[in-house]
């Protein structure tokens, strides 16, 4: 029963009312609109599940900040509104379609030290431009031993609304919410300098759940393969 209850992020259930009430109006003209409501509420309340997680604890482990699949890693420098330097560091993009759970969790435990939002237009979030134009939620996380990390959240082709709970100065630990965006896009990693990922293009990522990297590591970067 647990399973099948998931609990509901807080920011969905006025879209699930919506759903509900227009589902109920075209009920109301047909049968047939009315099934096509029913299932479009469904898949609301699908689309705003908030699930537990059960995240690794030990230190120097990054975590997955959203689900979906690694789309890309590379070499790139922060946002300049977080005030990180121009130098690239490593970069994991994971993107979320609309099926994957959309809440958003912290890759690391430190303290917020810088909050950016910049508006920018609804490109697919899966092209390599979104992350410069886009609309975006830039977050500067300085960890215990003071080395910086930052993590985006950009909106996407249907995405229409970054929500971040989360202020500067706050204390944050790996794996707890901080956010969400609504309704398909894409959170990248900037990680420090010298840290190799320990995901693959193509690999599928859990938020709270997924090790992406590990700051104490000394091994390369790891690839994947797709293998039957």
């Amino acid at each position: 029963m647990k399973t099948l209850l998931v609990p509901i992020h807080k920011a969905g259930w006025p879209f699930i009312a919506l759903f509900a009430t227009a589902a109920a109006g075209l009920g109301l003209v047909s049968d047939g609109l009315g099934a096509i409501g029913v299932v479009l509420t469904v898949w609301c309340v699908y689309f705003f599940r908030d699930p537990d997680r059960v995240t690794p604890v030990r230190d120097g482990l990054v975590i997955s900040p959203a689900d979906g699949i690694v789309q890309k890693i590379d070499q790139a420098p922060p946002p300049k509104e977080l005030e990180m330097g121009d130098e690239p560091r490593p970069r994991i993009a994971v993107f979320m379609n609309v099926f994957d759970v959309h809440v958003n969790r912290a890759p690391i435990s430190g303290t917020i030290s810088r909050l950016s939002y910049r508006p920018g237009k609804f490109l697919n979030a899966s092209l390599d431009k979104a992350s410069e134009f886009n609309e975006r939620q830039n977050l500067r996380l300085t960890m215990d031993d003071g080395r910086d990390i930052a993590f985006v959240q950009i909106a996407g082709l249907v995405a229409r609304r970054i929500l971040c709970d989360v202020h500067e100065g706050q204390e944050i630990r790996t794996g707890e919410r901080f956010g969400m965006i609504r309704f398909g896009s894409r959170v990248d990693v900037y990680l420090p300098e010298g840290v190799e990922p320990l995901v693959a293009v193509g690999q599928r990522a859990i938020a709270g759940e997924t090790v992406i990297a590990d700051i104490m590591a000394k091994e390369p970067a790891r690839t994947g393969e797709v293998r039957t």
